[in-house]
Parts: structure tokens; sequence; C-alpha cells
């Protein structure tokens, strides 16, 4: 089994026993590096809205998964297990997402330097990361840009 076939179990598996919402709206990783992740929405009846855009919480599940798998596949390059929560959420919409929504993140250096702190430190360690999403199919410019803030602290067992 690949590398992105695991990844994407995982969030399945993650998605079903954790957060049903997210198995339900069913993202995709399309592709997991050390540098980006991209993760893939499509647009259907489980996320559409009235208009035949995608929904908000869709578009908020995309948001999620893109820097919150993204920030778990850097823990585990480093080999480290930290507790992972979202403080804060931000979304600026430019576009109606009406195809699949590809959400990107590419804050690499700020997670990895987060982690870094929290492992030194001991202590909570929030950072402000970021990421957009596209709808390729009818442009490659950003339906949304996306912020939120990343909180890691040390497992508590």
């Amino acid at each position: 089994m690949n590398r992105l076939t695991k990844a994407n179990f995982y969030l399945k598996t993650f998605g079903l026993f954790k957060i049903p919402m997210i198995f339900f709206v069913n993202p995709k990783i399309l592709n997991l590096t050390e540098k980006e992740i991209r993760v893939g929405i499509d647009l259907n009846w489980r996320t559409k809205n009235h208009y035949k855009s995608m929904y908000f919480g869709a578009l908020a599940i995309g948001a999620d998964v893109s820097t919150g798998i993204f920030a778990l596949h850097l823990m585990k390059k480093r080999g480290v297990e930290l507790d992972l929560l979202f403080k804060t959420f931000s979304i600026e919409f430019f576009k109606r997402p009406e195809g699949r929504t590809v959400f990107t993140c590419i804050d690499h250096k700020k997670i990895t330097d987060q982690i870094s702190e929290v492992i030194h430190s001991q202590q909570r360690v929030n950072q402000e990361v970021s990421g957009f999403a596209v709808t390729p199919a009818i442009s490659t410019d950003p339906v949304c840009r996306y912020k939120m803030t990343l909180s890691l602290k040390q497992k508590s067992y």
C-alpha cells in the first residue's frame, strides 16, 4: 500500500470513528509531501447547498483536514505525538465553489517550527496557518483563503 493510500485510509478510519462528519463528506488526500498537502472534496448531494455550490460546512472540513492532517504528517515525520486543536478559523470567499474543490496548505515551515517549540518548551503553542482552495475544473484562481490557529501541546495521557 503506497503512502497516499495509507493516508487516505487513515483519514477515512479517523472520520468514521472520531469525527463522522469527515467520513460523511469524504475528503481525499491528493498530494502529501513535507512541503504541502492538497485535499479534494467532490461537489455532490452531501456537500452541495441550495445554490448548487459547496456548502460552508464542507469548505470548513476541507480547511480542517488540509491543515490538521498536514500537521499530523509533519509530527509523524519527527516521531512525536502532540495534542492538536484549532482555536480560531476565518475564511474569505472570492467565488462560489461550483465543482470539486482542492484545498492546499503550504505552511510547513510554520508548523515544523511550532512542533519544535512545543517539544522544547513543553508548553502549548498556538500558530496561525493558512491555505487556499481552488475549483480546478473552472479556474486556477482561489475560491477562498482560510486561516486557522493551530494549537499544539504535549500529549496528556
